[in-house]
């Protein structure tokens, strides 16, 4: 508790005083089905150690969250005070990664207490024990309603599903006030922000727990009793397991692509920050073409990756202050082919190895590694070289200041056709005429939104072309970002065109 701020501890103390004061009730009530409470509070124990027993516990996730099933069916059989005491041990035993562990414990069992008592609350007030087809004189759940026979058992559906969605609802809401409140205190977070984002993520989880609750307690209810009971169970924590192991193994996905990315980025200093913007505006061509979300999230995907293979170039190239050499830039040039080696035993990221691969090919034949032309060229490679130019040319680094988004857009359209697929230019020109350019990182290390508003030249905010030297403001050979043109009206035709090339062959992004 020494860690916490006096406001959390406070706030922890109330929230332990009022989950005793809720539990209350059923210590002292002799009709507590007690048999029932300790069957429930075990079940739902056991289903949170196991994601700690030393056989399955390394291979849980540990953003697997509680498996409430079991609670939101003791809040349908038993009354608020005795659901209350069922969410209790799983609460206390429950998985903590951060310290201080005892205290978030105790926080974790006062807090699914209070959320059980009020969803218990709530089922009683909408009729929801007559609905389930209890029976006041039985006194365990699936033993005096089973022994009356099946007539004493008869559910109302689907009336019973209202107030069981609205115990759901209540106990996700409860839950999430409190979190709320403890990051609030605890973390000192502005109150506006708190509760930001908890319901969004929590809700259906929880809507899905209770459905399976219900069907837990409507087959306990049954003649069939406990056993069918945990034929309900069995299947939903296994499902809740798998998807628990999904979401574990994406983390691992992003965290090597975090790693991948961070490594170029501190190799390269000139382009840092663009691997995530190409990512970025990559999604956004794929979004306008009508791709899949699986699509498109391997497309942000080699977006994000497409420069990795600077990991295999020379630092001293790439930070090469004077011209290059023709052998200095044909080391570059083989840059997507290393990025396609470093991951080429990577499966889950399928077709964005081709884009990869490809990235720096033109529509004409005149790119590299392999002088593709239009329809040859992969179609991922297509829009993240599109990406690609676009951030170059709208991004300000340390050699070259950012151009506005309609000079950049104006020299993609004049350049589509030769050096870019023009589909996927129109694309990108259509996504950001409806959503504008907000790239979420820059690489200065300053967020700043580059209005699409501005007319040729410079806006409030943006910088100014007209200083800017022939070559694009960058030391000659510098290394930089793959297919940066000159501004509109700096140079025509094939000079143009032929001085991108020379950029790009100096080692582009």
């Amino acid at each position: 508790m020494r860690v916490l701020p006096p406001v959390a501890r406070a706030y922890i103390l109330c929230a332990v005083l009022a989950a005793l004061a809720c539990t209350a009730p059923a210590v002292a009530d002799p009709a507590t089905p007690w048999a029932a409470v300790a069957l429930l509070a075990v079940l739902y124990l056991g289903c949170e150690l196991v994601r700690i027993c030393p056989l399955l516990g390394s291979r849980v996730p540990e953003g697997i969250g509680s498996f409430f099933p079991v609670v939101l069916a003791a809040v349908l059989l038993l009354p608020p005070p005795a659901a209350a005491l069922v969410a209790l041990p799983g609460g206390l035993a429950g998985t903590v990664v951060q310290r201080p562990a005892r205290v978030r414990r105790v926080w974790h069992g006062a807090q699914q207490a209070l959320a059980a008592w009020t969803a218990g609350q709530t089922f009683r007030l909408l009729r929801g024990p007559a609905a389930l087809g209890s029976s006041a004189e039985s006194g365990l759940p699936g033993t005096g309603a089973a022994a009356a026979g099946p007539s004493v058992w008869v559910a109302d559906f689907p009336y019973v599903l209202l107030p069981a969605a609205a115990a759901a609802v209540v106990f996700c809401l409860v839950l999430t006030a409190l979190d709320g409140g403890i990051l609030a205190a605890a973390e000192r977070r502005p109150a506006a922000t708190a509760w930001q984002g908890l319901l969004t993520i929590s809700l259906a989880p929880h809507c899905v727990h209770g459905l399976a609750g219900l069907m837990m307690a409507v087959m306990w209810r049954s003649p069939y009793g406990l056993p069918a009971a945990l034929l309900v169970l069995l299947p939903m924590y296994i499902s809740c397991w798998v998807f628990a192991q999904y979401h574990r193994e994406r983390a691992a996905h992003q965290a090597t692509i975090r790693a991948l990315v961070q490594a170029v980025d501190i190799k390269d200093r000139y382009t840092r920050g663009h691997s995530e913007r190409v990512g970025q505006a990559s999604a956004m061509i794929a979004r306008e073409l009508g791709m899949s979300e699986d699509r498109l999230e391997t497309v942000r995907i080699a977006g994000i990756l497409h420069d990795v293979g600077k990991l295999g170039v020379p630092t001293r190239l790439l930070r090469k202050d004077g011209p290059l050499t023709p052998e200095e830039r044909r080391i570059i040039e083989l840059h997507p082919e290393y990025g396609h080696e470093m991951v080429r035993g990577i499966g889950f990221l399928g077709e964005a190895r081709a884009a990869i691969l490809h990235h720096h090919e033109r529509v004409d034949g005149s790119g590299y590694p392999y002088g593709l032309t239009g329809d040859q060229i992969p179609v991922l490679a297509r829009v993240v070289a599109v990406a690609d130019a676009f951030d170059a040319m709208t991004s300000t680094r340390s050699y070259s200041r950012a151009r506005p988004v309609p000079v950049a857009l104006a020299e993609l359209e004049r350049c589509a056709g030769a050096q870019f697929d023009p589909a996927m230019v129109d694309a990108l020109t259509g996504a950001i005429g409806r959503h504008g350019w907000h790239p979420v990182v820059t690489s200065d290390a300053d967020l700043q939104v580059i209005s699409t508003s501005a007319p040729d030249g410079a806006g409030p905010g943006l910088p100014d072309l007209a200083g800017l030297p022939a070559q694009g403001g960058r030391p000659a050979g510098k290394a930089g970002a793959a297919g940066t043109v000159p501004a509109a009206g700096a140079r025509s035709g094939a000079e143009a065109a032929d001085a991108s090339a020379r950029r790009r062959a100096e080692g582009g992004a």
